[in-house]
């Protein structure tokens, strides 16, 4: 059977595009705006735990929290809105078992599956055990997770079970700081735009025609817009990503080719990213909505064991 990826009608281009300047590597000089929060946020202290920031608009490490226990409300509505202020939390020495890592993701809705990767105790666990020689590593590529599903994933809570002694970290990208800091004119000619997400680009580099065929007909190309409003703080985020977004709508390849290589480009300013050194049994819960991450493969010949869980998400607007 014959793989294609999602093809677009060209029609008429965003405003203002073919005027948007944009340089040739798809990064701009100069100094960085870096806003955490949404405008109108009002910023509460914690009650329940202690907040270790860990950069300038993302990422933080809670501290006082055993999620191995049922969540009382009170709790879980302190870190969700960690989660939304901080976008990546981090919780050191966790070592949940596959049941308690589930239990503790389903206090933000129901789990997805994904049959593209290996399961791991359930249908709803990913497990992601690489050793040297391993074939698929699904490593070195910034993305979003899932974002060629109709509702991709909320987010997603992630456990290292066993750590390489050197590597392995991963890297999270704020994606409301990235569209803060596109030129005007650029921010003003992707509004209203919207892109075609499909999972071929992504897994293509890890499996080939026979395995990926199959699912075509499960995941079909679908079509998002390229800057996704946030259903809980309302704040604008890019929503493109290199795995999954194959063409601007409405752009001819050459074009829709250009604009999506410089708002990739964006998730790898560093000013815009937190990274994070694994140690047996941390566990990193991230917003799928507001981030994109890296995982670091620089860790050969040694073992590198994770297990995630994702949670269901909405159609995003």
């Amino acid at each position: 059977m014959t793989i294609t990826a999602a093809t677009s009608t060209a029609t008429a281009p965003p405003p203002a595009l073919r005027e948007a300047r944009i340089p040739p590597d798809g990064l701009y000089e100069g100094p960085r705006t870096l806003t955490r929060l949404p405008d109108g946020w009002t910023e509460r202290p914690y009650q329940r735990f202690g907040v270790v920031p860990l950069a300038a608009t993302l990422g933080a490490e809670i501290q006082g929290v055993d999620l191995s226990r049922p969540l009382e409300p009170a709790l879980r509505e302190e870190l969700n809105r960690a989660l939304l202020e901080w976008k990546v939390l981090f919780f050191r020495a966790q070592h949940l078992t596959p049941a308690q890592q589930r239990a503790f993701a389903r206090h933000w809705g129901p789990l997805e599956t994904n049959p593209l990767l290996a399961a791991g105790s359930s249908d709803e666990v990913a497990r992601f055990d690489k050793s040297d020689g391993a074939a698929v590593t699904f490593e070195n590529v910034w993305h979003t997770d899932v974002t060629f599903r109709e509702r991709p994933a909320l987010g997603a809570v992630l456990q290292l079970r066993e750590v390489p002694p050197f590597g392995g970290d991963t890297m999270w990208a704020d994606m409301a700081a990235a569209y803060d800091n596109l030129p005007s004119e650029v921010r003003e000619a992707i509004e209203g735009a919207t892109a075609v997400h499909d999972f071929i680009p992504g897994f293509a580099r890890f499996y080939g025609p026979e395995r990926l065929a199959p699912f075509q007909e499960m995941f079909p190309p679908v079509e998002h817009p390229v800057v996704r409003i946030h259903p809980e703080t309302g704040r604008r985020t890019l929503f493109v990503n290199t795995s999954f977004t194959t063409r601007i709508t409405g752009l001819e390849r050459e074009e829709s080719d250009r604009l999506l290589s410089l708002l990739c480009r964006q998730a790898h300013v560093p000013e815009y990213q937190v990274r994070f050194r694994w140690q047996p049994g941390d566990v990193a819960f991230w917003d799928n909505r507001a981030t994109q991450h890296y995982a670091v493969g620089d860790y050969a010949p040694h073992r590198r064991i994770a297990e995630r869980v994702a949670i269901e998400g909405d159609r995003p607007f």
